[in-house]
């Protein structure tokens, strides 16, 4: 059985303006009308979230009623919620460093990227044996990690893959073969 999975990355706040890490804070209004703009995504049998204020707003905004679902959490940079990265870059360069190097490392006490990345593939593991469609408006970093999953890439890879706000990427796969289609722009 096919499964097809439609990754919908948020639409823009301003925590994505401010190189912050996410602080709960709602898309900016710009953000918000360009969500609303590319409503009328194609039917999908589940909808899912990141349970976070941006996915659920973008989804409510692009006319999705999302069920929030915690193994596609964004990830955990415990302490450094709220900073800047330039702030925390500042204050911490070796741990910022090993952060973006070391998928293993948490020097924010958080969740590592491998903690992440096992986590988002235990899920599509499980979600593939519905099989059908699947929207699920995500975090950039969920993106990332199914990614990385589809191609068979390392975990070192994860910060070199760009994920702009609203952008649709699909994962279709049977018999434990991936395709992937990157990127794709959300058109009004």
């Amino acid at each position: 059985m096919t499964f097809r999975l439609v990754l919908v990355s948020p639409a823009f706040s301003r925590s994505l303006r401010e190189a912050r890490f996410d602080d709960g804070a709602p898309l900016e209004p710009a953000g918000l009308a360009a969500a609303r703009a590319a409503a009328g995504l194609p039917a999908a049998d589940r909808y899912l979230a990141s349970p976070t204020a941006r996915c659920r707003e973008t989804a409510t905004a692009l006319g999705v009623a999302a069920r929030d679902t915690a193994e596609l959490a964004a990830l955990d940079v415990g302490r450094w919620r709220g900073r800047t990265l330039a702030e925390v870059g500042a204050a911490e360069p070796e741990a910022v460093g090993a952060w973006l190097t070391d998928p293993s490392a948490a020097p924010h006490g958080g969740e590592p990227v491998r903690a992440l990345c096992a986590r988002a593939t235990a899920w599509l593991a499980a979600a593939t044996e519905d099989g059908g469609r699947t929207l699920a408006v995500v975090e950039p970093e969920i993106v990332r990690a199914l990614v990385l999953r589809t191609l068979d890439a390392p975990e070192s890879a994860f910060w070199r893959i760009d994920v702009p706000p609203l952008t649709a990427t699909e994962l279709t796969g049977r018999s434990g073969r991936w395709n992937l289609r990157a990127g794709r722009p959300l058109s009004p």
